[in-house]
């Protein structure tokens, strides 16, 4: 990303705001954006966050989530410019602890209560059939420039049995909760403070399945396995917090905790492919990804028992 440009996107928010120039300080920087914390010449801080495409309107739906009541970070003034996005927003300070399952049980219940925004790209249950398809359309166009060529065979196979099953394992999809998913749920998005808590991190927010947000809790780490009587607690945790009862239900003739497990595994396939090629494009990374969506495959396909 453009220093230069982050620069001077953050010196038109100051100006905006008739206020002085901050110190920087990184907090924690990625290949596609970055956390720093601000701290102003009379000792207040704020938090800068950037990001380059396809993260660029994540300061619109946290104007939106807090016009909705959803408790999120203030957005104190952001701009944007050649696909960079720069924020400036309330510091919430260090987080007081982990939330517990109880908190993240009530935070998925109020957002999953609420309207999506419009903007937001919709995941039903055809978009979620599709998932496995564009996913290997993703790896034919690696493929075709000549990386993931050696050794991926089964990841083909596995996404066209994936593709294959789809339909039939998707169906339910728009059983309630269906609305406003967050996307990136987990521990570290849950902001607990001395102010009660704060929803973080929106820049994937879509519309579809509430069961991918209790799903996405336990992370995606290839170290352990996806634990669907874990994920049974959280749903049962967030039914009790106001979420809907039909979250119990089972769809794609599976139990939603498999059926969430599974498909929460697909969407991130997806997008770990279309990362690859399109947004981070770096092929020095690929033997490290490969690992990683053949370990989530195989999970998948073991979940949605194709």
């Amino acid at each position: 990303m453009d220093a230069d440009l982050i620069s001077g996107l953050l010196n038109e928010i100051t100006d905006a705001a008739s206020r002085p120039t901050p110190a920087r300080l990184p907090i924690r920087v990625w290949s596609m954006s970055g956390v720093e914390r601000l701290t102003y010449p009379d000792g207040t801080t704020a938090v800068l966050k950037y990001a380059s495409k396809p993260f660029t309107g994540e300061d619109q739906i946290l104007r939106a989530a807090a016009r909705a009541g959803v408790p999120v970070p203030r957005v104190l003034g952001s701009a944007q410019r050649d696909g960079l996005l720069v924020m400036v927003l309330e510091d919430l300070g260090d987080p007081q602890r982990e939330a517990t399952v109880g908190e993240a049980a009530t935070a998925a219940a109020l957002l999953h209560a609420t309207s999506p925004p419009a903007p937001l790209p919709a995941l039903d249950e055809n978009a979620l059939a599709a998932l496995p398809r564009k996913a290997l359309g993703h790896l034919r166009r690696l493929q075709a420039a000549d990386r993931w060529t050696e050794g991926t065979e089964d990841l083909a196979g596995i996404l066209d049995v994936l593709a294959h099953a789809a339909e039939k394992k998707a169906a339910g999809a728009m059983t309630a909760p269906f609305g406003w998913v967050h996307s990136e749920f987990h521990p570290s998005s849950l902001h607990i403070g001395s102010r009660g808590w704060r929803l973080l991190d929106f820049a994937r927010s879509f519309a579809g399945p509430g069961l991918l947000d209790l799903a996405s809790w336990q992370g995606l780490s290839i170290r352990q396995s996806p634990d669907s009587a874990r994920l049974r607690g959280l749903i049962d945790a967030y039914v009790a917090a106001g979420g809907p009862r039909d979250a119990l239900t089972r769809r794609g003739g599976l139990p939603p905790g498999a059926w969430a497990l599974g498909w929460h595994r697909v969407w991130a396939v997806e997008w770990f492919l279309e990362q690859a090629h399109r947004w981070i494009n770096d092929p020095a990374k690929d033997p490290g990804s490969v690992k990683v969506v053949r370990h989530h495959l195989i999970a998948a396909a073991d979940l949605l028992e194709v």
